[in-house]
Formats: C-alpha cells, structure tokens, sequence
C-alpha cells in the first residue's frame, strides 16, 4: 500500500453540492441587485477565505458586515442540503479502502455538528476513524483543525495522503506536510487546480490506484 490512511475533503469532493452552492450565493447576490453567477462562473473564482469569493462577486462588506451574507447563505444551504447527493462511485471507493483497512477520515470547512449530521445522513460513518469539522459556520479554521487531526493519527505523515477539490485543500496538506490528491468535479475549476502542481483527477475511481 502506498497510504495507510485517506482525509477526505467533504463538499464537493464526496457530496455534490456544487449546485446548491451557486443556487445559494445566486440568493443573496439576488437580494442585492448584483449579477448571479453560472456553475462556470463559480468554478472559476470560489476560494478561502470564503469572505474574498463574495468580494470578488460584488458583496460589500463596509455596508453590511459578511456574516449577515454568510448566515443567509448558511440558512438556504441548511434548507435544501438532504437534495445533495454523493458523487459517482463514492460509496465504491470507500469500501474498497474500507476493506483493504485503508482507513479514512473526513476533514470538512463545514461546521462540526452539521457536519456530522451530513456524514449521518448518507450511512457514511462506520468508514471514518474520525469526522472532523470547524467550530462556526463561516468556513473559517480548516488548516487548523487539519493539523490537530495529523498529530491525532498513528500514522507517520508520509503514509497519509488528503483528498480534496479545493486550492485551499492543497494549502492545508501542505501545512500538514503530506501529500495531497485533487478532484475536478467540486468546486473549482481543472485549470485552477493544476495550478497547485497537484496530481489531479477528474474520477474517484482513477484514485484507487495511487493509493493502494
């Protein structure tokens, strides 16, 4: 085996969620008069901190602070999030690490009790040594609680590898000091992600084998 044990990104890496994402920005970007944005769109300027991509989209944070934005996001999220589902061949991948005993854990931007109930929600919990999310609801300490989790595992770092669809993701391995897989079908965009210097795949499955 090459790893040992797999972190898993949550949001758009496992869950497709990448539509109700855009549906939720497209809401509050609505309530202000901006321009909505496509999926594309999206792809090409969603970043952490979350603050800047609503920057980047128009919000004015001098005129109203940005938890107001993030809590109606939050809100919206919260209301449509059961119509989320897993990417293809999620459930595939993690039995197939689950019995080779890969083990897996998730580290997740979102917070810890949502979190938890999302994992729940989808039967994926038997799968993770440990669920790990953030202390607030505004995507803010995932670094953090990232170099917490590595200290926790018995493992040294070069047999634990993080998967993820996000430059953040890439930027979080690289202070946990290990290695580092990205995914295309989440939240930013191939371009943007090859960019990191990141092997990156556009099928789970194709994993499978740079891993065991």
């Amino acid at each position: 085996m090459k790893y040992k044990h797999v972190i898993w990104d949550w949001n758009g890496t496992l869950l497709d969620d990448r539509w109700l994402c855009v549906e939720g920005i497209n809401q509050g970007l609505l309530k202000r008069g901006l321009p909505i944005i496509s999926e594309k769109t999206y792809r090409k300027v969603f970043t952490f901190p979350v603050e800047n991509y609503y920057k980047k989209l128009g919000f004015n944070f001098e005129k109203e602070p940005f938890e107001i934005a993030g809590d109606e996001f939050v809100a919206y999220y919260g209301k449509y999030f059961s119509k989320a589902i897993l990417h293809k061949d999620v459930r595939y991948v993690l039995n197939k690490f689950y019995y080779l005993n890969i083990t897996q854990s998730v580290l997740s931007a979102g917070k810890h009790d949502f979190l938890l109930q999302w994992v729940t929600n989808h039967n994926l919990k038997k799968y993770f040594l440990k669920i790990i999310g953030i202390n607030n609801q505004y995507a803010k300490g995932k670094t953090q609680q990232g170099l917490s989790l590595i200290k926790d595992l018995p493992y040294d770092k070069e047999d634990v590898v993080l998967v993820g669809d996000t430059i953040h993701d890439s930027e979080v391995a690289e202070r946990m000091k290990i290695n580092c897989f990205l995914i295309d079908h989440g939240h930013v965009s191939n371009e943007r992600l090859k960019s990191t210097g990141r092997k990156v795949f556009s099928n789970l499955k194709d994993i499978i084998f740079h891993i065991i």
